[in-house]
């Protein structure tokens, strides 16, 4: 099931970003990064502020299997952009579907409000990201902007049939 995050499920949401993480920072980032109790803390506090942006600015959506979180997506509208931020599926629950109901969900969010166009970075070393972004139609930037560790990626937004 997918549903909108609530302020409750703020610890679980924190906890599960940072098992993501973890699988394709271990080894190339120092620890304390991407884990650790002030680098949890600091990421619940950017969850908490993701939760309660207004509907307008952006979403939160939680993947739920017998009341268990098991992956999670957020993004934002600034300026006119529209950026994927998070999706996360905790490691246990991979390649079980999740990850595309997430992303089908976020989809149908940016569809009904018009969004036809969508950014989003990658972290350089996670391929299994990259692999499955580019099976949903996520394309590199054109020309390259040298945002360090990460990749920008493009997605165009199709209208559903009928609109």
């Amino acid at each position: 099931m997918i549903r909108i995050a609530r302020a409750a499920d703020l610890d679980a949401i924190a906890a599960l970003h940072t098992r993501a993480r973890a699988t394709y920072y271990r080894g190339r980032i120092p620890e304390e990064a991407y884990g650790g109790e002030a680098e949890l803390a600091r990421t619940r506090e950017g969850w908490s502020r993701a939760v309660a942006r207004a509907a307008t600015d952006g979403g939160v959506l939680c993947a739920e299997q017998d009341g268990e979180l098991t992956g999670v997506a957020a993004f934002r509208t600034a300026d006119g952009e529209t950026t994927l931020t998070q999706l996360h599926v905790d490691p246990v629950h991979w390649r079980r579907g999740t990850g595309a109901a997430l992303h089908a969900a976020c989809l149908d969010a940016w569809r009904r409000t018009g969004v036809r166009r969508v950014r989003l970075e990658v972290y350089e070393h996670n391929l299994r990201a990259q692999a499955f972004y580019a099976t949903h139609g996520w394309l590199p930037e054109p020309q390259p902007t040298g945002s360090g560790s990460h990749l920008v990626l493009w997605l165009t937004v199709a209208p559903q049939s009928g609109e």
